[in-house]
């Protein structure tokens, strides 16, 4: 009877973690895309139309990677919801493999941790859009795994892992921008913590952004049939530098002497970086990023040589302002004329349902969600760089002040990428606040569940 009842338990016990394994495999997918189905559509933003539009043109543009563009133009005849469902799935996925990784992959801890993301970061909401974020705090995630866990996954899943990585890479230049920044601390950092950090998971890892950045200059030339980067570095940096004053300060120095397009303009330029490349301003009237763009590279790269204290400090301001930039939703909003005209223009058939949204009958308010994301976005930053700081105060490197220091890490130098070349905006931190608050969570988790063992060992 005694082993019956064994038997017994162990069944019970097996289909209650199937049953669950299936629960967490419907459930946090669905719920990750429940702005969409709210919506009715997937979400928009300002720049999502840029994306759309290369397949469609045949040239690049500043800031629009071809990669993404290529990806959200396989998604077109599911109205974009396989776009959806791949980037629900590649945060299920992410999630899992990272508490794997920590031995806690239980599917009750993985759906309790994945419902506290859900209600109190924009995880869902950039999910649920079409935009590159998503992939950004992914791929942080996915580095780190790859890196220092690499040899704990099976080989498919680790070749999974480098092709989403060098995708995401791909997808937007801050992001190769971020995970190289990461490859090139682990390599610094690795002759102090040469057990801890592999050097087959710092090779591969390195190869993923060679691999993105191949994958970038690929797509251009099968779209565009130019062998180039993305454009647009420069004038972006020059818009950052015109919201400083530094742009103004430079053209009233020198229009006396030089024969510059903006000379005129000099008295009349926008306050805003937004206003002057995207509003209706001189930009337009002097032909955009193809009439502007050898002058504004002129510009930026003499007014480093010649305010070098002055950049710096805006630099440093920038930064400051872009760590505390973090709340959902910029640029997610009914006024996005330039997404709605590319739609209209190459994807007809997507009219009635993206008009019928609750987005673009101006029903979407982040005002109330902002008043929950943003405190734990910004208490979440502190205590990651804190849970860091612990670690390396008591010299105790194991994989959660690791992972903490990885995401500090990632934070500042997202902040100072974005910051510095694009000027803060809310929408570079809310793409990557989420991780530091998963971090936290899984400390949280990993305490919780040393003093509930301690307990039991001495009772």
């Amino acid at each position: 009877m005694g082993g019956k009842t064994i038997t017994t338990q162990i069944l019970r016990a097996r289909l209650t973690e199937t049953r669950s394994v299936w629960i967490a495999t419907i459930a946090i997918p669905l719920l990750l895309l429940a702005p969409a189905f709210w919506n009715g559509y997937p979400l928009l933003q300002w720049d999502t139309g840029g994306y759309l539009a290369r397949w469609y043109e045949g040239y690049l543009v500043p800031s629009r990677s071809t990669v993404f563009g290529l990806y959200l133009h396989a998604g077109e005849d599911s109205s974009f919801w396989l776009n959806l469902g791949i980037q629900a799935l590649a945060t299920l996925w992410i999630l899992q493999l990272t508490l794997r990784v920590f031995g806690m992959a239980r599917p009750v801890r993985l759906v309790g941790l994945g419902l506290v993301l859900i209600l109190t970061t924009a995880l869902p909401w950039l999910a649920s859009m079409l935009l590159t974020d998503i992939f950004a705090g992914l791929s942080v995630l996915a580095l780190w795994i790859l890196v220092l866990h690499g040899e704990k996954i099976p080989t498919i899943e680790r070749c999974a892992l480098f092709a989403f990585i060098a995708f995401a890479a791909a997808t937007h230049s801050a992001t190769l921008a971020v995970l190289l920044g990461l490859c090139c601390v682990g390599w610094v950092a690795r002759p102090l913590l040469r057990p801890m950090i592999p050097v087959a998971g710092l090779l591969q890892g390195s190869l993923t952004i060679v691999a993105g950045a191949i994958m970038l200059l690929s797509a251009n030339i099968a779209l565009s049939g130019q062998f180039a980067w993305t454009p647009g570095g420069t004038g972006v940096a020059f818009g950052r530098m015109l919201q400083d004053g530094i742009v103004t300060q430079y053209l009233h120095d020198h229009c006396p002497r030089e024969k510059l397009k903006l000379c005129p303009y000099r008295n009349e330029l926008p306050a805003t970086a937004d206003a002057f490349l995207w509003g209706n301003s001189m930009f337009n009237t002097l032909g955009r990023f193809a009439g502007m763009n050898d002058e504004m590279g002129y510009i930026v790269r003499r007014s480093l040589a010649e305010y070098p204290a002055w950049q710096a400090e805006a630099a440093l301001v920038a930064t400051a302002q872009q760590l505390v930039h973090v709340a959902t939703g910029e640029g997610t909003n009914g006024w996005i004329p330039h997404t709605y005209g590319i739609i209209e223009r190459y994807i007809p058939a997507q009219l009635k349902p993206m008009r019928a949204a609750h987005q673009q009958r101006w029903q979407l308010d982040f005002t109330a969600i902002n008043r929950i994301h943003v405190p734990v976005a910004l208490a979440s930053m502190l205590l990651v760089a804190i849970l860091f700081g612990r670690g390396l105060w008591r010299r105790r490197f194991d994989d959660i002040t690791l992972l903490a220091g990885a995401v500090t890490l990632t934070l500042l130098g997202n902040a100072f990428v974005c910051g510095v070349i694009s000027g803060p905006h809310d929408r570079y931190g809310a793409r990557l606040a989420w991780v530091a608050t998963f971090v936290v969570l899984i400390a949280a988790a990993k305490a919780f569940g040393r003093r509930e063992a301690d307990e039991l060992r001495s009772a």
